[in-house]
């Protein structure tokens, strides 16, 4: 049973990565329907929490359904940070992560998220404030290191552990690298290997398939993994890799009328939680996903696309799930 502190998460548990403008409440509570064993909020920054700026309060909102469910910081400085950390208490999450892997410009290269991998021992030095800050489990997300020259992260993750954190997920990618090239599951698996390291060890990075997790899971000794973009509207991720992980068979990939049930259901709760205009706006992101390999789809994906009226985005789903059997799945 692989355990965050009391947290039982099961054998091997199917964690939702943090992602920016993805990992909202709408989303999810679908990917938590579907068989995710954890999830963490988008990243939350933590002068925007002191400051009470509308955007980062909002994010905070998580749900009794959802849980176990961590939420997310990032910044700069560690007083902020810890400042946020008890800003954050308030709301009752299960899990505080800090994020130390986020490689985008904007953040990275203010000292944030993946930036702080360019100065290891004030990474430490925050944590340790953060983990003192709170009574809840601190864990983590970082990177293979800042580039090719600074993959430290073996003994960056004994360093972490020795200050409290109590989980750690490591992208198999240096910041440098962004999302290019193959993730690099060697050092994750170093990391899990380590005999000093106590802690779950989550590896993420190019799961993209049940027969890829089985692999990482035998060739590295991981305690889960963490999954990203191949979630991004296909929530049935989770399930599909669990049903292989039990029997060694492949689930059978959903088909049009239930991808419609899923985006509308997606789609009402975003109009629920972020009003009718955000809602239907950030949407769109998810549209192409939903319906990715479906043949002659082409004018319906344009139609979802561009339109900003939900009802006639809801006639052109129903419209969709009324003709079903004229698509096929390609996938």
């Amino acid at each position: 049973m692989v355990k965050i502190r009391d947290i039982e998460l099961g054998e091997f548990p199917l964690l939702l990565a943090p992602m920016e403008d993805v990992s909202d409440p709408p989303f999810r509570a679908l990917c938590k329907k579907h068989g995710a064993d954890l999830m963490y909020t988008e990243f939350i920054s933590s002068e925007g929490l002191i400051r009470d700026a509308a955007k980062s309060v909002m994010k905070m909102d998580i749900y009794e359904y959802e849980r176990p469910v961590g939420i997310q910081i990032f910044g700069y400085d560690i007083d902020s940070m810890t400042q946020a950390t008890k800003i954050i208490e308030k709301t009752n999450p299960d899990i505080i992560d800090i994020n130390y892997g986020c490689p985008v410009k904007k953040v990275a290269c203010k000292g944030a998220g993946a930036g702080i991998l360019q100065d290891i021992p004030k990474m430490v030095r925050m944590t340790e404030a953060i983990v003192k800050a709170t009574n809840l489990p601190v864990t983590v997300k970082t990177r293979l290191g800042w580039d090719e020259e600074t993959k430290f992260v073996v003994e960056t993750a004994e360093r972490l552990q020795d200050v409290g954190i109590e989980a750690i997920s490591i992208h198999g990618r240096t910041r440098k690298q962004m999302y290019k090239g193959d993730a690099d599951w060697q050092l994750i698996g170093e990391v899990k290997n380590n005999p000093r390291m106590k802690i779950p060890v989550f590896g993420n990075g190019d799961i993209d398939s049940p027969e890829k997790v089985i692999d990482y899971r035998q060739k590295y000794g991981v305690d889960g993994v963490m999954i990203g973009r191949a979630s991004i509207g296909y929530p049935w991720v989770f399930n599909e890799i669990k049903h292989f992980m039990k029997t060694g068979q492949h689930l059978a990939p959903p088909g049009v009328k239930e991808r419609v049930e899923i985006t509308k259901q997606h789609l009402q709760m975003s109009v629920d939680w972020k009003g009718e205009i955000l809602g239907v706006a950030e949407m769109k992101r998810h549209y192409s996903n939903y319906f990715k390999g479906i043949a002659h789809f082409k004018e319906y994906r344009t139609k979802l696309v561009t339109s900003f009226d939900l009802q006639e985005i809801l006639d052109t789903l129903d419209h969709i799930e009324a003709n079903s059997e004229q698509f096929e799945l390609v996938i």
